[in-house]
């Protein structure tokens, strides 16, 4: 186990190899997917972002942020499964809302049911069930977590 804590930051070309080795690991995409670096590059040009989490130099995580104009979608958050359990989900998802809240947006995302630790992170974070589906979502920018908070 590494003492050195992991660093959020933006993406970098560079890091697309990475980035897409910790969606394959964890099931969240992929180029098959849709998930190209060209998409990637498209999504950060029309206002979007992708967050990763790196620890002693390799990427550990991503939190990619997307947005059409009226909100942002969280997906591909997720970390490798070595690195889970260690409590770095919350970081990671505090950086992401802090993120969108400077957007001034709402902010969604979809969570499959039996995820139930993704669940319950997001639900601790303030998001809602929309509906009868398994989306969740924080309309009003002022009530998104800021990083300062508890």
């Amino acid at each position: 186990m590494s003492s050195i804590q992991p660093i959020i930051r933006p993406y970098q070309d560079t890091d697309y190899s990475q980035v897409c080795h910790v969606w394959e690991l964890t099931g969240m995409g992929g180029e098959e997917r849709g998930d190209d670096a060209a998409v990637l590059e498209r999504t950060i040009r029309m206002g979007g972002m992708l967050l990763v989490m790196e620890l002693d130099g390799k990427i550990i995580a991503t939190s990619w942020l997307t947005q059409d104009g009226r909100r942002v979608y969280l997906h591909h958050f997720g970390i490798l499964p070595q690195w889970q359990g260690r409590g770095w989900s919350g970081p990671l998802l505090k950086a992401s809302l802090s993120w969108v809240r400077a957007q001034g947006m709402q902010v969604k995302l979809e969570v499959h049911s039996e995820n139930r630790k993704a669940v319950n992170l997001y639900v601790r974070a303030g998001f809602k069930p929309l509906g009868k589906y398994d989306v969740y979502i924080i309309r009003q920018p002022e009530n998104i977590m800021n990083k300062d908070d508890e």
